[in-house]
Parts: C-alpha cells; structure tokens; sequence
C-alpha cells in the first residue's frame, strides 16, 4: 500500500506536528473571538482534526484516526492551552506560524490523498480529499466561528489551490506507479512554496470576468 512510503513513527511525528500548528491557528481566531477556554479547545480541535475526521468518514476508515489515537486528539488541547495562557506571545510569532501552517498544508494534503487512493478511490476522489484533509479543518474553524470560510473569500491569498496542486502531484504519481518518498516529500514542498509564494506576493483567485468593480466586497 502506497501509505507505507513513510515509516509510521516519521508519519505519526509529522501528523503531530501538523495537528499543532492547525490548532494553534485556531485557537488564535477563538481568542479574536473573545472565547473562553472551552471555546478555544473546541476551535483548536476543529481545526486540527476536522479535514482528517472528514476524509475518513467519506472513505470508511472508521473509527476515524483523529479518535483512535491519543495522541491525535491531546494535541490540539495542548496547542489550546498554549494559545489561552500565551496568546500575545503567539500572535507576535505569527510569521513563523503562518510558515509552520503552511507546512502543514502540504503535508496533508500529500496524506489525505494517499490514505484516499489507498481505501480504493480513484484519481479525482483522490485529489479531493486530499484538498478536503488539508483545508477542510479551517473551514470548519470558520463556520464555528461564524466567520466566512477564508478559502472560499477573494480577500484573502490562496489556500485550497496549494493543496489542490500537492494532491494533484501525488494522485498523478501514484497513477504512474512512482509515488516514493523523495516525490512525495516533493509534492508536499510544492504545496508549500505555493502558499508561501501566496502569503508573501498576495495572490488571490480570479473573480468573475466582467464584474462591475464598483461594487463591494459583500455584493
């Protein structure tokens, strides 16, 4: 199975890595919210696990991951602890946990398309959950907050497109049966230059061809 291009302690450590710095950015926007510490916890959770519980529920990969290992679920409480007794600290970090984000994005993307491919779905299914793992969790974060989702906002820099490229990267590899770890770890970097490339240039997707540029943003 093409899951198995990483060892498992390297994969569960990256997995980790990743749940922390989603957590932290939503443990952020809790606190911009004027949550209290559950609310907090709650965010924190939803954006860390949120795509992964997503994708394995879609794929029957049940009982989902984000539930059957410890360690998946505490670090998002961990992430939220550290945002409710040091979010000042955190914020003035931002840059560094905007990187760390992206990080995350493209290797979860690179996972969520490859656990996809290997409950049988094929090149599409694939590359869509592997997006749907990556950024599904902000989505979620959004909508508890009761804010747009930003991926879907022409007023902030791409998100779901990086992943969308990293997934596309790795179902292609794996349709030609070249999926290595080198390729993948490629994959993932793309993802993340992208984003980065996105945050640092602030590149946007195209709006509607034509639309009256008078109008607002809320039109």
């Amino acid at each position: 199975m093409s899951s198995h291009i990483f060892s498992p302690g390297l994969q569960q450590a990256l997995d980790l890595v990743g749940i922390f710095v989603f957590a932290l950015s939503g443990g952020l926007l809790a606190v911009r919210k004027n949550m209290d510490i559950f609310g907090i916890c709650v965010l924190a959770e939803a954006t860390a696990l949120g795509g992964g519980v997503m994708r394995d529920l879609v794929i029957g990969a049940t009982p989902v991951a984000a539930f059957s290992d410890l360690g998946y679920f505490s670090t998002p409480l961990a992430a939220g602890l550290v945002v409710f007794f040091l979010h000042p600290q955190v914020e003035r970090i931002n840059t560094a946990v905007q990187t760390l984000d992206a990080a995350g994005l493209g290797l979860f993307c690179v996972a969520g398309t490859i656990k996809a491919h290997d409950y049988g779905l094929g090149f599409v299914p694939s590359v869509a959950l592997g997006m749907l793992t990556a950024a599904g969790g902000g989505v979620v974060r959004d909508l508890l907050a009761l804010e747009p989702p930003a991926l879907l906002r022409w007023d902030r820099e791409i998100y779901a497109v990086p992943a969308l490229v990293g997934s596309t990267v790795v179902a292609a590899l794996i349709a030609g049966n070249r999926l290595t770890p080198l390729n993948a770890g490629a994959a993932a970097l793309s993802a993340f230059a992208i984003r980065m490339l996105a945050l640092r240039y602030g590149w946007r997707a195209p709006r509607a061809w034509h639309r009256n540029d008078s109008r607002t943003s809320e039109e």
